[in-house]
C-alpha cells in the first residue's frame, strides 16, 4: 500500500481538529460520558502518535547532518528547542519530550503499544520512562514487559512504586549509582502560585527532606501548645518557620533581600488601583503593593522608569549607561520578564543583541533581548538546510521578539505591558518608578 500523501495527511487532522472543535455537546448523560472515554482514549493515541513523529524528526534530521558530514557529537543539537516550538511549549520542555519519545518507541514497546491502543494515559506512559531511564536497556525492556499486565489495573502512584520497585530489584547496584547522582541534582526553586504567592520547592535527599518537615512540624505543634499561636493554623506557622529560618531574621514580614517591584506612579504615592508588578512572577493589586513598600521594615530605594504612552512600553529610565550591564540590563530584565523565546517562561540570565555584534548590532536597547541561558547558546547552533545556517534568529523592536527555527516553524513573543498607561497621562512621558527593597 502507498502511503498518503503528506498534504493529505495534514488536512485529515485539521478536519479532525475542526470536527471536534465543532462538536455539539451530547444530549444526555450515558452519551456525554461515553464521549468522555472515547476522547480520552483519543488523547492517548494521539500522544503515541506525537511520540512517534518525534522520533521521526530526530531520526531524519540526525540522518541528513551524518550526510553533510556533521560529527556525531554535534549532530541533532537543538531539536528539542524546535520541538518545543511546534508544541509550542518551552525548550526545556521540548528537550524532555524528545527524550520520552525515544525512550517509549525504543526502549518501552510493551508501554508504546498500550498508549497507542488508547488503553493507558500519557501519564502513565510518563512513570514508566522516568522510573526507568537509569537502567540499561535490555533491563527496562524486563522492567516493560514485566509490568505491561499492570499498566492499565493501577493507578498512576501504585505503578510507579511497582515499577521502580522491579527496577531496583533488577539492577541493584545501579539503583544506588542513580540515587547517588539524584543527591547531586539537589536544589533550591522558586516559581508564581496563585494568589500573589510562590512556590518554594527544596529537592532533598528522602531523609533530610523528612527531617525538616518533622522539624518545623514539632516547632509549630509547640507554639500552638503554649498558646503564642495568635491565630495561625499549625501549617501558617510553618511557613513562617521555614522563612524565619532560611533568612536568619526574627519577623517573617521582613524581607532582608532585593526585591524590584514596578508601579504605576499613581498606584504608588495616591490610591491608584492600576496592579504593580514583580519582574518575572506576575502582577499584585496596588494596594497589595503599597503595603508590602510601606509596612516592609528593609530600606527603600525608587528609581524611575519611562513608558511609551501608546502602549505602555518601557523607553527609558534614569541612567546614561548604554552596555549590557548595569542599569540599563537591570531594565531589560524588568521589560522581558522572562527570557524572550518563543514559550520559554525560564528567568532572564543574558541580556544580549538580537543582531549580533559581529554582525553590526548595537549595544543598544532597541538591540536587547533578555534570554535564559539556553535559548541564547542555541542561538549560535548550526541546525538549517543550508551550511552553517543557524538554528534561530530573532527579529524585533523591543516589544516584540520573533524566533525562527530551519523548518520554517515561527512564533512571536510579545513583551508584558506590565502596567497600563490611563488616558489621562498620554500628553507626556508617564513615569513608572520600580522600587528596589533590600538590607543595608
Amino acid at each position: 500500500m502507498e502511503a498518503e500523501p503528506v498534504s493529505d495527511v495534514i488536512a485529515e487532522i485539521h478536519r479532525w481538529r475542526e470536527k471536534l472543535s465543532d462538536l455539539p455537546p451530547a444530549r444526555t448523560e450515558h452519551e456525554a460520558i461515553d464521549r468522555i472515554t472515547a476522547l480520552e482514549e483519543l488523547v492517548s493515541v494521539s500522544a503515541a502518535a506525537q511520540a512517534r513523529e518525534t522520533l521521526t524528526f530526530d531520526m531524519h534530521r540526525r540522518n541528513r547532518e551524518a550526510e553533510d558530514g556533521v560529527p556525531s557529537r554535534k549532530q541533532g543539537r537543538g531539536l528539542g528547542a524546535e520541538i518545543g516550538l511546534a508544541r509550542k511549549v518551552s525548550r526545556a520542555r521540548g528537550s524532555k519530550l524528545l527524550g520520552f519519545s525515544r525512550s517509549l518507541l525504543m526502549d518501552l514497546p510493551k508501554t508504546y503499544a498500550a498508549l497507542k491502543a488508547g488503553v493507558i494515559s500519557e501519564e502513565k506512559a510518563r512513570v514508566v520512562a522516568k522510573e526507568t531511564d537509569w537502567l540499561p536497556r535490555d533491563k527496562r525492556h524486563q522492567v516493560d514487559e514485566r509490568m505491561s499486565d499492570r499498566l492499565s489495573e493501577v493507578g498512576v502512584g501504585r505503578l510507579g512504586n511497582e515499577v521502580r520497585a522491579f527496577a531496583q530489584q533488577l539492577d541493584q547496584k545501579a539503583a544506588v549509582e542513580h540515587l547517588d547522582r539524584c543527591v547531586e541534582e539537589r536544589a533550591v526553586t522558586v516559581r508564581p502560585a496563585p494568589g500573589n504567592m510562590a512556590y518554594l520547592t527544596a529537592l532533598l535527599p528522602l531523609s533530610q527532606a523528612v527531617a525538616a518537615y518533622t522539624n518545623l512540624a514539632k516547632s509549630a505543634q509547640s507554639i500552638v501548645g503554649i498558646g503564642q499561636a495568635e491565630g495561625r493554623s499549625q501549617s501558617q506557622i510553618m511557613a513562617d518557620l521555614l522563612v524565619e529560618r532560611t533568612t536568619g531574621q526574627d519577623n517573617a514580614e521582613a524581607i532582608p533581600t532585593e526585591v524590584h517591584v514596578v508601579m504605576n506612579e499613581n498606584s504608588l504615592f495616591s490610591p491608584g488601583d492600576t496592579p504593580a508588578w514583580f519582574p518575572g512572577f506576575g502582577p499584585v493589586p496596588a494596594k497589595t503593593a503599597r503595603d508590602f513598600i510601606a509596612e516592609n521594615e528593609a530600606a527603600t530605594f525608587i528609581r524611575r522608569l519611562y513608558t511609551r504612552p501608546s502602549d505602555g512600553q518601557l523607553v527609558r529610565m534614569d541612567s546614561k549607561r548604554r552596555e549590557f550591564s548595569g542599569l540599563l540590563r537591570r531594565m531589560v530584565v524588568i521589560r522581558d520578564d522572562v527570557c524572550r523565546s518563543p514559550w520559554c517562561d525560564a528567568k532572564i540570565k543574558h541580556a544580549d543583541h538580537a543582531q549580533s555584534y559581529s554582525g553590526g548590532g548595537e549595544t543598544s536597547w532597541d538591540n536587547a533581548s533578555g534570554l535564559c541561558a539556553a535559548c541564547n547558546f542555541l542561538k549560535e547552533v548550526p541546525g538549517g538546510t543550508r551550511p552553517r545556517q543557524k538554528s534561530w534568529s530573532y527579529e524585533l523592536p523591543p516589544d516584540i521578539a520573533t524566533g525562527s527555527a530551519p523548518d520554517r516553524l515561527e512564533n512571536r513573543r510579545q513583551t508584558p505591558e506590565k502596567v497600563p498607561v490611563p488616558s489621562s497621562e498620554t500628553n507626556r512621558p508617564p513615569i513608572r518608578p520600580t522600587i528596589r527593597i533590600s538590607s543595608l
